[in-house]
Order: C-alpha cells, then sequence, then structure tokens
C-alpha cells in the first residue's frame, strides 16, 4: 500500500502545478542551421488564450502574447482557442522546409506566417476534414513552409481541441522529417505487431481451452492497441480515414471502451464477484460512472467528458491495484500477476504524466512510453493466462490423484459391499423364487377359474340356445304326435273294410255281402276317414319340415366341427339365430329386418353366430326389463355392404345406457343384471370375437331411447 500511496500523492501534486512560467513581452528568434537534423521548437514560443473564439488572426497579431518557458509547449485541457507564436531563422542553405505538430489528437489546427509585415495563411487541417485532404499524408500535422535563406519569419498557430494540449513542435528538411517518420512508423508498426500477436496467441489458447477469460482479455488488448493507435494519429489514418465523426469522437469512445473493458477482465480474471463480492461493486460503480461520461460527451459538454474520463482512469487504475491486491494477499496468482504488470502500467502512466508536465524531457523513450507500457502489461497479463493452464494443470492432476484415492476406497468398498450384496442377492433370490412359485400357483388357479367362468358363460348361452331348441321343437313333434292316434284309428277303419273285402265268400250271395260292406262304410264314414288321412298327413309332413328347418338352423348357428374360416353369407346366420330364440320373444317384441345382399364374409361363422346370439339376447333382455315398456318394441336388425367391408347393425328400442357405463361394458365381468341373471364376460367375448376378426364395434346409445351396436368386418381377414 505504501507505493499506491505514494504514487496517488504524486500524481495529485502533479495535478495542481503549475508550469506555465510565463515573464512579459519576452520573444526569442529560433536559428534554423543544420539541414540535417531536426529543430525542435522549444523555449521560443509564445502563447494567447481567446476564451471567446472569436478573434481573428488580424486581431491576434496585435495582442500581447505571454511568453512559454518550457521545451514542449503544454496547455492542459481547455475549451479556450489557443494561439502560439514563435520565430524561426533560417541560416540553413535549404529553404524548402516542413512544420511538425505532432500531436494527432488536436481537432483543428491552422499556421499562418509572417513575412515583412505581410500575412500570409496556410490551409486548414484537422479531424473535420477526411485524411486524404491532408498536406501531408502523414498521422501528424504537418506544414510544407518556404523560408528564404538568411531569412527570418514570424509563426502564428491556432488551436482547438477537446483533448491534452501537448506541442511538440519540430522543423526540418523533409527529407530529415520523413526518415524521422519512417523511425516513428516502424516502431508503432512493432508495437502494432505485437498487439496482433497477443490477440491471436490468445485466441488460440481460447479455442484450445476454452476459457471465456481469454475472450474477455482478446477485447481488452484489442482496446488498449486501438487507444495508442488513435492517439498517435494512425487510427483515423488506417481505420476511419473517410469519417470526421469516428475522427472527432474516438478521442472519447475509444478510452471509454478501453476503461469499460479493463474493468470486464479485471472482474472475469480475478474472480472479483467471488473473491471480494464488495469490491465487485465498486467496479462496477465506475462503470456506471463511465456511462455517466458518455452522457456528457454526446450532450456537448466534450471538456467536461474528457476531464471525467481521465479521472476516473487515474482513481479507477489505483482502485483496480487495490482490489488486486486484496485478492493477491489471499494466495491468488492471477493477482500478483495483474499487481505487478498494472503497477509497471501504472509508473510509464507517471512518466508520461511528468513528460507531459516537462519534468521529465520530451524524448524518443518517454513518446513512446505508453506503448512501452502497455506492452510489458498486456505481456504479463498474457503470462498470468498461461500460468492459470499450469494451475488447471495442477488442479486437475491433484483432481486425479484424489480420484484415484476414491477409485481405490470406492472398490474397497465395492468389495465389501458385492459381498454382502451376494449374500442379498441369494436371500432375495430364494425369496422371489418362494414368491414365483405361489405367483405361478396363483395364475393357474386365475386361468381355471376364468376357464370355468367363460364356459360358464358358454353353459348359459347353452342354456338358452337349449331351451329355445327345445321349445322350438317341442311344438312340431306335439303336432306330429296328436296325428298319430287318430290317424291309426282311422288306418284300423281301413285296415276292417279291407277285412271285410278280404272275406268275401264266392260261394255265397256277392251282392247281398257288398251291400254288407257298403253298409259298414257309411257307418265309419268313409269318405270322412279319407280327408282327415290327407288332413293328418299334411300335419305331419309340416311338422317335420318344421323340425327338419330347426335343425338346420341349429347346424348353421353351431358349427361347432369348423375351425377354419371360410366364406359365409352373414345374412344366414342372422336368420338362425333369430329362428333359435324366437320363443323367448315376448309377443309386445317384433324383430323388424333390412338384410340386404351381402357378399361373402371369410370368418368362423360358430364364432360369429355366437356374437349375433349374445347382442340379440341382450336386446331382448334390454326389452324385458324395461320400467315402462311400450305396447310394442322393436328391434332392428340390417345388415349393408362397403368397399372391402360389411356390417351389422342390432339396435333396440330400451332405456338406452349412461355413458359411465357405455365405457365399461367391454370389461369382463362388468354386468347390469342382477345376481345369477349373467357372468359379464358377454359382451367381453363379443369384443375379442370381432378383434380376431380385424374388425370393430361401435356402441350408440343414449338414456330412455335405445342401444345400437354396429359391428364392422373386413371381407377377408387375412
Amino acid at each position: 500500500m505504501t507505493l499506491f500511496k505514494k504514487v496517488f500523492f504524486l500524481l495529485i501534486a502533479l495535478s495542481i502545478h503549475t508550469v506555465l512560467t510565463c515573464s512579459a513581452a519576452q520573444d526569442s528568434t529560433l536559428v534554423f542551421k543544420d539541414d540535417n537534423k531536426i529543430l525542435r521548437v522549444e523555449n521560443g514560443i509564445s502563447v494567447f488564450k481567446d476564451p471567446s473564439k472569436t478573434l481573428t488572426i488580424n486581431e491576434i497579431i496585435h495582442r500581447k502574447f505571454e511568453y512559454l518557458n518550457q521545451k514542449v509547449p503544454n496547455l492542459g485541457i481547455t475549451s479556450d482557442k489557443i494561439w502560439i507564436k514563435f520565430t524561426v531563422e533560417n541560416q540553413s542553405q535549404v529553404e524548402s522546409l516542413m512544420l511538425v505538430v505532432a500531436q494527432p489528437a488536436i481537432d483543428s489546427i491552422t499556421l499562418y506566417r509572417l513575412e515583412q509585415h505581410k500575412l500570409y495563411a496556410s490551409s486548414k487541417l484537422g479531424k473535420f476534414k477526411s485524411f486524404h485532404e491532408r498536406l501531408v499524408n502523414n498521422p501528424n500535422y504537418i506544414f510544407p513552409i518556404k523560408i528564404p535563406k538568411s531569412g527570418k519569419e514570424t509563426f502564428y498557430i491556432s488551436i482547438n481541441s477537446t483533448d491534452q494540449i501537448q506541442l511538440p513542435i519540430s522543423l526540418g528538411t523533409p527529407k530529415v522529417v520523413l526518415v524521422n517518420d519512417n523511425n516513428k512508423n516502424i516502431l508503432f508498426g512493432i508495437y502494432a505487431g505485437i498487439i496482433i500477436i497477443m490477440i491471436l496467441y490468445n485466441l488460440f489458447i481460447s479455442f484450445t481451452i476454452k476459457d471465456p477469460s481469454y475472450i474477455y482479455y482478446i477485447i481488452y488488448i484489442f482496446f488498449v492497441g486501438l487507444t495508442q493507435a488513435t492517439f498517435q494519429g494512425y487510427a483515423f489514418k488506417f481505420l476511419w480515414p473517410d469519417s470526421p465523426w469516428l475522427a472527432i469522437n474516438s478521442s472519447f469512445l475509444v478510452p471509454f471502451f478501453s476503461g469499460i473493458t479493463t474493468a470486464l477482465f479485471l472482474k472475469r480474471f480475478l474472480q472479483t464477484k467471488v473473491q471480494t463480492p464488495k469490491l465487485h461493486i465498486g467496479i462496477d460503480i465506475f462503470v456506471a460512472c463511465y456511462f455517466i461520461a458518455m452522457g456528457l460527451w454526446f450532450s456537448g459538454r466534450h471538456i467536461d467528458s474528457i476531464k471525467c474520463l481521465q479521472t476516473l482512469a487515474l482513481f479507477g487504475s489505483l482502485y483496480f491495484l487495490y482490489v488486486a491486491n486484496v485478492i493477491r494477499r489471499k494466495g491468488s496468482r492471477p493477482a500478483l500477476f495483474f499487481l505487478i504488470a498494472y503497477t509497471i502500467f501504472l509508473l510509464c502512466v507517471v512518466i508520461f504524466v511528468l513528460r507531459n508536465f516537462n519534468l521529465i524531457e520530451y524524448n524518443l523513450f518517454t513518446s513512446y512510453i505508453l506503448e512501452i507500457g502497455s506492452v510489458i502489461q498486456i505481456t504479463l497479463l498474457s503470462f498470468a493466462l498461461a500460468d492459470k493452464i499450469n494451475v488447471y494443470r495442477r488442479d486437475k492432476e491433484q483432481s486425479q490423484e484424489q480420484a484415484l484415492q476414491i477409485s481405490k476406497e470406492n472398490e474397497r468398498l465395492i468389495r465389501e459391499q458385492n459381498i454382502e450384496l451376494e449374500i442379498q442377492v441369494n436371500r432375495r433370490t430364494e425369496e422371489l423364487q418362494n414368491s414365483n412359485a405361489t405367483l405361478n400357483l396363483t395364475l393357474k388357479e386365475l386361468k381355471e377359474a376364468q376357464s370355468q367362468l367363460v364356459d360358464a358363460e358358454k353353459m348359459a348361452g347353452l342354456g338358452q340356445l337349449t331351451a329355445g331348441i327345445a321349445h322350438e321343437i317341442n311344438n312340431p313333434i306335439n303336432f306330429v304326435t296328436s296325428n298319430i292316434k287318430p290317424l291309426g284309428l282311422d288306418i284300423n277303419d281301413l285296415y276292417d273294410v279291407i277285412q271285410k273285402y278280404e272275406e268275401l265268400d264266392p260261394a255265397s250271395d256277392i251282392p247281398e255281402q257288398i251291400a254288407a260292406i257298403d253298409r259298414f262304410k257309411k257307418q265309419i264314414d268313409i269318405d270322412f276317414i279319407k280327408t282327415e288321412i290327407n288332413s293328418l298327413l299334411s300335419g305331419i309332413g309340416e311338422g317335420a319340415k318344421r323340425t327338419a328347418e330347426i335343425i338346420r338352423s341349429l347346424k348353421n348357428f353351431s358349427r361347432l366341427d369348423e375351425s377354419d374360416t371360410k366364406p359365409v353369407d352373414l345374412n344366414e346366420g342372422l336368420e338362425s339365430t333369430l329362428v333359435l330364440v324366437r320363443s323367448t320373444l315376448p309377443p309386445y317384441i317384433n324383430i323388424v329386418k333390412d338384410l340386404q345382399p351381402l357378399p361373402l364374409v371369410e370368418c368362423l361363422p360358430g364364432k360369429i353366430n355366437q356374437v349375433f346370439m349374445n347382442l340379440i339376447t341382450n336386446a331382448i333382455h334390454a326389452l324385458k326389463v324395461k320400467e315402462n315398456p311400450a305396447p310394442e318394441e322393436y328391434i332392428y336388425i340390417s345388415t349393408t355392404t362397403g368397399d372391402n367391408h360389411v356390417k351389422i347393425s342390432i339396435k333396440d328400442t330400451g332405456s338406452g345406457m349412461t355413458d359411465e357405463i357405455k365405457q365399461k361394458i367391454f370389461e369382463p365381468f362388468f354386468t347390469t343384471k342382477q345376481v345369477g341373471e349373467g357372468t359379464g364376460l358377454g359382451l367381453s367375448i363379443v369384443f375379442s370375437i370381432i378383434e380376431k376378426h380385424k374388425g370393430h364395434i361401435d356402441v350408440v346409445t343414449k338414456v330412455n331411447l335405445g342401444t345400437e351396436f354396429i359391428i364392422t368386418l373386413p371381407l377377408n381377414i387375412q
């Protein structure tokens, strides 16, 4: 902290020191003798300040100038228009000379010369013009002049600038001036090359290790180099030669972004948010102050803005050093590198300030002191970033060593746990085997129970079918049985008549015997017997026919001996099913059929007939249990055909279903019938059969309006 205090107090003392030692009306003539050397315009300059900025050259030459006892005029930051005057006597053999004002930061400059009381004006130069309009293609302001041999001329220069006005003025032949300028270009080219190499090197490293700190550092280096290029005039010459706006505003914008990127890099590089949270807030305050300075600049208060920016740069640098020192005390190697680099740069800034106040000689070294300091700074910071790689490597090696130790410890724990795990696995395996055996037994019992339930459903259907068949067959059989006895009596009467004809005695009175037989015929009413026999035989035939129809329908319905699919007419299956359920229909239930001609459908006929039986019997049951049945209730059965499929609709006028019941009707064991009236498997079996035939069944129902089942079957299930 002692070093920081010394630097701080030194800068404060320098900022309040007055170096303008003025003496009234003291003039000194500068003599140009050697045309192989540069003449430094030193200790021969007088100055006049025009706060109004309205005085013309004709008015100025009559004003009283104050002599500056300075080797390099340093007029600080001022909003006044500055006029300087000096006299040169040419004792060389060259008349054509060049006057160089090596201060590219000046906004505008105009040279006037007074020869034998006659005033001559040179062209006006400055940032307000494009660079190619300059008299000489050079970042500095160069004026070609001509002084006769052994002649003497007085020069007046008017200057406007928002930056610090320091005027290193020199005079020489074009050859010497250009040689000197080439040396300067070479030196700055070396500096620019170092900056570019540093940017490319750190860019390569950033892609390699993917550390965001390098990106911040690259941006920081870029603006450090751009700042020096701007101050030396190379930015205007090479980057924006046709943009006077950038040339004028770059004197603020470039240092502004340089300060911002310095703060951002510091926060990222030193991890201030983690290391020193309170001091981290202070950096953010400095950044905010920079934006206030920007507001002053764009509001037109350029002088105030530049002063604010320089003040922030001064105190910000000291604050950054303090932050780095605090973090260094915590053992941070990056903070140590940063502290050394920034201290060296700050010392270079001190030398630069001392040179500006003419306490140190203005020479090649001091003129490039900021470039030298920035090169040393960015080099040390590059070393710091490179050192982070070593830190990462050491951390990685330590982490790998720790990982190895942890791995060995884990391996030991795993071996121990494997032994325990094996014991637990064997124990659990035995439990699982016992559970598996229990589950297999339970599954077997469930399958048996399921089989029994399915058999029960089949038996229930078979019971309904048997009852229907018994009733249907019983009627025609009773009809036949009741006709057999009267038919036997009639046949016996015919046998008696035949017997009497067989007992005729040819030897006796034949007519008399015939008459006796005729009387017997009349007695038994032979004509009625003939009619009755035909009637009885017709009734027996009708009963036999009806029995045969029932047997055929039963055979068509069951198809119990068929296990393969075959093409069938589904209308026949519906007709057969209706024959079998006809006996269960109450008188008030009417069957309405609309059976359209259907193509043959590839299916299992017995299974499809079972579907028809379940749906029709369910419809009959729905009508039977309807609370308020109508005098006439209906079951509508219809068939239609479409593209590669057929549809069968079975609709009743029963009480319908709610949506809740509709969602459950195809679930196994779900039934709305009373206990003992159904197993709840009927519609589940129907759904399974339709699904096996690659068809689907839709249900349309509404409470109190009935239910419709629509079956869609493909013509071919393959």
